[in-house]
């Protein structure tokens, strides 16, 4: 039986050729690097108020930001954007 692990890593930078993304460039620097996205979608963050039982869970759609997934070289690339700036970078290898 063989296990399969994929690297996943997330980093708030990501080399492209001979440049790098970083955590606060903005969507076009984003776009500029990788072009546009084969998909988007909005990353939710939740929050709860009140007590622990029964709480409220509100999920805020605008808080998390974007997702942008990018296929490249045998990888998958999700940058996150809030405010249209990169907040967090994944690179998942194939």
């Amino acid at each position: 039986m063989f296990a399969f692990s994929a690297a996943v890593h997330a980093s708030s930078t990501l080399r492209v050729g001979n440049q790098v993304l970083v955590a606060g460039d903005s969507r076009e620097r984003v776009v500029d690097l990788l072009g546009k996205p084969s998909s988007k979608s909005h990353a939710h963050k939740s929050r709860s108020h009140g007590s622990r039982r029964g709480g409220v869970r509100v999920i805020d759609r605008n808080e998390g930001g974007e997702q942008w997934r990018y296929r490249r070289d045998g990888h998958v690339t999700v940058v996150t954007l809030v405010d249209g700036r990169v907040t967090d970078i994944e690179d998942d290898r194939l």
